[in-house]
């Protein structure tokens, strides 16, 4: 998820600075530890948003300290906001730096892929256990929503589990075929693109 469509949402609410829309995009999301966002690229991205017309300064907030600017959304910044409500969001599932991890690992110096399947399914295991604690924690009466994103998480990393074992099964037979590699370049000096000589 883009963080700029995020703040978007949290300020069609209500118009915030931006010390508030870190504080409500982290409890959105169940904590930092979930998802942890710098106060920097919250500043940097209400800077953009306003320089593309998609958020305005209402004004300042004081607030006991020093003087915060108040943003609101404007109706281009909700027509953006509708337009991402109305569309799906694909999973960034195959960006993943485990699998560039596993693969070098095939043919690496000194690297044992093995081993480097074990190390992720002991840190899927400690996150499970950590995920699990926290949904046992979580009260339903007042946290259904962080439950259900707590289980989501849980599912995922389930299905990696179950995934690396998949993999870990068939891992001899990977070792044995060629590591992916770029297309073969065409040999021969390239062709000019240019305008036709004159045939006469």
């Amino acid at each position: 998820m883009s963080v700029r469509l995020a703040i978007l949402g949290l300020l069609s609410q209500q118009p915030q600075h931006g010390y508030m829309l870190r504080a409500a995009f982290e409890a959105l999301v169940g904590g930092e530890d979930i998802w942890d966002v710098k106060p920097a690229q919250i500043y940097a991205t209400l800077t953009r948003l306003e320089e593309g017309g998609f958020v305005r300064q209402e004004g300042t907030d004081r607030d006991g300290g020093p003087d915060k600017r108040v943003y609101s959304i404007t109706p281009e910044g909700q027509k953006e906001l509708s337009s991402w409500f109305a569309s799906g969001v694909e999973e960034e599932g195959q960006r993943d730096e485990f699998f560039v991890k596993l693969m070098l690992s095939l043919n690496a110096a000194g690297a044992d892929p093995y081993r480097v399947i074990q190390a992720q399914r002991a840190t899927l295991y400690r996150k499970m256990h950590d995920l699990t604690a926290r949904r046992g924690a979580a009260d339903p009466k007042s946290a259904l929503a962080t439950i259900f994103l707590l289980d989501k998480t849980l599912m995922h990393v389930e299905a990696d589990l179950r995934w690396l074992d998949m993999v870990e099964g068939r891992l001899d037979e990977m070792r044995r075929q060629r590591t992916p590699q770029p297309p073969a370049k065409p040999r021969g000096r390239p062709r000019t693109r240019g305008v036709p000589k004159d045939p006469r």
